[in-house]
């Protein structure tokens, strides 16, 4: 709340958010006085309310809003947060007795009395959900304690005694989570927080009836529009709630009837009948009509009669079956003549004991606008103010896994702060993957990541739920931990680059060869499952023994072997489009030319001996060199051929792999791939900043736009804050 004006103590906001009109109440307290600073009222255009129930969310946020912007204007200052009450509409109430113990005597403090009234309530929430067999969900709005105990005797105090057992009783409230959800609607459309909410009865009887009096058995009635609303006190305390549906709405559309006007009108009628002999209207016909007060009274003398004696008969309900010593009214229901008599007479009380409660109880209740009239109108919407200050919310207590915690309260509390405050790992909340793999593949490091588990199973006050739901004192929260997802699990099959070959000429003929995986130097199929910190080559190259084991061919020890025109023997190195003889004749050089000359003819027919190296003059080492650089310039753009120059070789299309952010991505189309390729395959606008800088990392380093990608490679590209 920001404040331009200043004022001896911090401003409070409350709003009585009532069926006919909305009276928004700014003051602070100081001492035992609560000044008034400012107050407005504004009535429903339309009957946006019925029986203290929001119909049009809409309309009763707006005329919020109003109030809200008026009172703003008086203070000089921003409103935020308010202070609400729920009228008793399908009120239940709960009475529990609840005791804590202690390892050894200590001395009581206001915590743990607040901790003990808590955990009464959450006893009170417990036995309501036992005995509830309807499908409403309601909320608590408020409790009173009725006694406490030390030691299993009833105490005034608890705090600063030492005892070893506390106990209280309360009387805890429920309504319907509807009429609740309704006003913080409301609220919030007008750009306010709700910061303490109450019952209407409990807010009115901070004014109407002083602490001094509550040793007697007196009832409250606050008769509103829609609902009249009732509370019992004795011994000290609150002992009751209950509420009837039916109000000074009632009054007027009675009146309404008889005098043939619009409900606006027969309201001005009903407000003018305790001031005027003869009141003065047009009806629907345009017309001047004027209606006596006494014959006001004769036709709304029934509805009295009936509003009185649901009253009458729901104070004796609360009262054990019998009426109390004295009733105070508030509300502008109860104002009209003959309501207090006719109460009195239902209750069998003499007169003098039902009055209406105004001026008289406003002794510590100064108003700063001097034009306020004090009467009992101002009751509840000034209780609703005193609420806060009787509110001991500064912390709450929650269950959390079967254990009670406790929370600043800042009003905006959710599970993910009882998570934090219970010491429950942050990991835990969140799913986890499974355990990743590492391995290099051609010397460069690799990792796939495990997969992802579930996300903790939450519920609040048995409902689904998740770490940012509100939460709020005494709600009973359960989190059941996340999972971890599979471990990583890779095959050197699934590698893409397992899919390739290598072709070679044997004996004049084309052969296709698998590429085999050397894992930790050892040959390993594509079944092979890859292990943490294996080191994987893909070869390039076969042996002559494993090419005719390949082709099921036995060489004996009697046939020669020629390798690019050279003599060779079984574990000579075959790479890409070299040629082999195996034969039992001995070949001159110009005999393996022809044979070659052959081969080249045969392996050209099928359009796949143009990368074939020329044997003249040409070692057989530096041949083998020269064909594994053009083999490496196939798979690495950045790979240049030692030695002489060569004519490059057509280079094929290929089709990789990689993960970007977390999303697989298949590139295709060309023979090689660098970094800045990905941005072809993902939607990531360059064009429109979104921070200070790309960040672009490969497989968890820093990576250059031009840098080469292989198959099964992690890419991250995000902006830097």
């Amino acid at each position: 709340m920001e404040e331009v004006k200043k004022y001896q103590g911090k401003l409070v906001f409350g709003l009585d958010i009532g069926t006919r009109s909305i009276v928004g109440t700014v003051g602070y307290k100081t001492g035992d006085q609560f000044y008034v600073v400012a107050q407005r009222v504004r009535e429903h255009e339309t009957r946006a309310m019925l029986d203290g129930q929001i119909h049009d969310i809409g309309r009763v946020g707006m005329t919020i809003a109003q109030v809200k912007s008026e009172l703003e204007a008086a203070i000089g200052g921003k409103l935020n947060d308010v202070c609400i009450a729920a009228a008793g509409r399908v009120l239940k109430t709960v009475t529990v007795h609840t005791q804590q113990q202690f390892e050894e005597e200590k001395e009581i403090t206001a915590e743990d009395i607040y901790a003990l009234d808590s955990k009464g309530i959450e006893n009170a929430y417990d036995e309501f959900n036992h005995n509830n067999d309807s499908d409403v969900k309601f909320y608590c709005v408020g409790y009173s304690v009725m006694r406490y105990y030390m030691n299993n005797y009833v105490i005034g105090n608890l705090e600063s005694h030492k005892a070893k057992e506390i106990g209280v009783d309360l009387i805890a409230t429920f309504l319907p989570e509807d009429v609740v959800d309704g006003l913080y609607k409301a609220v919030g459309q007008a750009g306010l927080e709700v910061v303490n909410l109450t019952l209407e009865p409990i807010a009115a009887i901070q004014v109407a009836i002083p602490e001094m009096y509550r040793m007697l058995n007196i009832a409250l009635v606050d008769v509103g529009a829609g609902t009249s609303d009732i509370s019992i006190t004795q011994g000290g305390s609150i002992v009751a709630y209950g509420m009837i549906p039916i109000a000074g709405d009632a009054l007027t559309e009675v009146i309404a009837q008889h005098c043939l006007v619009d409900f606006a009108t027969a309201e001005q009628i009903k407000r003018d009948c305790g001031e005027k002999e003869a009141i003065e209207y047009k009806d629907i016909m345009g017309l001047s009509q004027t209606i006596s007060r006494e014959e006001l009274l004769t036709v709304v003398k029934p509805v009295v009669e009936t509003m009185t004696k649901q009253v009458a008969d729901k104070i004796k309900e609360l009262n054990g079956d019998k009426a109390v010593s004295a009733v105070f009214v508030v509300g502008g229901g109860g104002k009209i003549p003959g309501y207090t008599e006719t109460l009195a007479q239902e209750l069998g009380i003499v007169p003098e004991r039902v009055a209406l409660r105004g001026a008289e109880v406003m002794q510590k209740i100064q108003f700063l606008e001097k034009e306020t009239k004090k009467d009992s109108l101002l009751v509840t919407p000034i209780g609703i103010c005193l609420s806060f200050y009787e509110q001991s919310n500064s912390f709450v207590f929650v269950t959390f896994n079967n254990r009670r915690i406790k929370l600043y309260d800042n009003a905006r509390l959710a599970v993910v702060d009882a998570a934090m405050q219970a010491d429950f790992p942050n990991e835990s909340l969140f799913p986890k993957r499974g355990r990743a793999l590492h391995f290099t593949l051609g010397g460069k490091s690799r990792m796939m990541r495990g997969q992802l588990g579930e996300a903790a199973v939450i519920t609040v006050n048995g409902s689904a739920a998740d770490i940012y739901t509100p939460i709020h004192a005494n709600d009973v929260i359960a989190v059941q931990e996340s999972t971890a997802g599979e471990a990583a699990h890779l095959t050197v099959s699934q590698l893409p680059e397992f899919g390739a070959s290598i072709s070679v000429i044997v004996n004049e003929k084309k052969i296709t060869l698998p590429k085999f995986a050397s894992v930790n130097g050892q040959l390993q199929s594509g079944y092979y499952d890859i292990c943490e910190n294996d080191e994987i080559e893909m070869l390039c190259f076969y042996t002559v023994r494993q090419i005719a084991e390949f082709m099921d061919v036995v060489i004996n020890e009697q046939m020669n072997i020629y390798v690019n025109n050279k003599l060779a023997d079984m574990d000579t190195h075959v790479f890409e489009n070299f040629s082999v003889i195996w034969t039992m004749e001995t070949l001159e050089l110009s005999d393996v030319e022809q044979y070659e000359d052959a081969a080249k003819e045969s392996a050209s027919e099928e359009g796949s001996y143009a990368d074939l190296p020329d044997g003249d003059g040409m070692e057989a080492d530096d041949m083998a060199k020269s064909a594994t650089a053009k083999n490496a310039a196939q798979t690495d753009p950045d790979a240049e051929l030692a030695g002489e120059e060569t004519e490059a070789a057509p280079r094929t299309p290929v089709t990789i792999g990689v993960t970007v952010n977390n999303r697989p991505i298949v590139l295709s189309g060309k023979p090689s791939y660098v970094f800045v390729d990905v941005f072809d395959y993902i939607d990531f606008d360059l064009s429109k900043p979104q921070g200070k800088g790309i960040v672009t990392r490969l497989n968890g380093k820093d990576a250059q736009y031009m840098e080469p990608l292989t198959g099964g490679d992690m890419i991250e590209i995000y902006w830097k804050e």
